[in-house]
Formats: structure tokens, C-alpha cells, sequence
């Protein structure tokens, strides 16, 4: 059976907003097999400096991640798209082993095959370490937030 994960390119704003909330739903759940499943079995990307390809390397990569980055919760915001391409900034909170509260922001560059399965990833990340009190950003996105905009600061 062949995969398939609408919405399909190429996209509109509507369809991409709606891939973008997707995913940002998806990485909230932080379940790797559930994450993997929206990438191609062959996807390659890049996320900071760790190259990986495929969906086991993606679910490896998703577990190591989420223990290390705990309670962690994402907001994602279309920034642009064309065809079966979508750029993404997005922003996240999490705690480290120490309790140390981080913000990071970020930007991705998505490709999509024509079954809507994102076939490359590009991720650049930094990390800016915030006190608890000023954390924004806790679990999935409410539903009165849907389609808000991340703040830049």
C-alpha cells in the first residue's frame, strides 16, 4: 500500500498553514514512530549538525532528542512556499537534566514528494537559555492560538 499524507503539493497558503500545523501537532505529541511516518522512508535531513536518512534514523534521532530535551513544546509559523517546497520558523521550550530552561529558535526548509511526505529536512537551531517564569510556550498549541504568529523575542 502506498503512503499518502495530505495535503498534497503544490500548495496554497491554506494547505501549507494546515502542513505547518500538522507537524507542529505531530513533534508535540513527541513520539518518534508517530513523527517518522510524515517523512518518505529514504527522507534526508539536517538538524543543527547531525545529518541523518531514513525513518529508523529519524526515530533514533527523535528518542535521543526528547530524552535529552524534556517537557519540550513547539510552535511552528509558515513563513513562505512554492510548489511542493515550505519554509517554517518555529520556536520551542524545554528543560535540560539541570532544569535549565531553553528557548529554541529555529528555521526549516521542507521538500515534499507528491504524496505529501516530506522527502528533505533542513533544520538550522540556536538555543537561548530563559529563566521558567519567562517560558511562553506550554504544551500544544491552544485552539484560540491556531494560525497566531510566534513572537521573534
Amino acid at each position: 500500500m502506498q503512503e499518502d499524507r495530505p495535503p498534497h503539493p503544490p500548495f496554497t497558503r491554506e494547505t501549507a498553514r494546515q502542513k505547518v500545523q500538522a507537524a507542529e501537532d505531530a513533534w508535540n505529541t513527541r513520539d518518534p514512530r508517530r513523527v517518522a511516518l510524515a517523512y518518505t522512508p529514504d527522507s534526508v535531513w539536517r538538524n543543527r549538525d547531525v545529518f541523518v536518512h531514513g525513518r529508523e534514523e529519524i526515530v533514533a534521532f527523535l528518542a535521543r532528542k526528547w530524552e535529552r530535551e524534556r517537557d519540550y513544546a513547539l510552535r511552528k509559523s509558515l513563513w513562505a512556499f512554492d510548489g511542493d517546497r515550505i519554509a517554517v520558523r518555529f520556536q520551542y521550550e524545554w528543560r535540560d537534566a539541570e532544569d535549565q530552561w531553553w528557548r529554541s529558535y529555529g528555521n526549516e526548509l521542507w521538500e515534499f514528494d507528491e504524496r505529501g511526505l516530506m522527502r528533505r529536512r533542513e533544520a538550522s537551531i540556536n538555543d537561548v537559555a530563559i529563566a521558567e517564569a519567562d517560558r511562553r510556550v506550554h504544551g500544544p498549541r491552544p485552539a484560540d492560538e491556531l494560525g497566531a504568529d510566534i513572537p521573534l523575542r
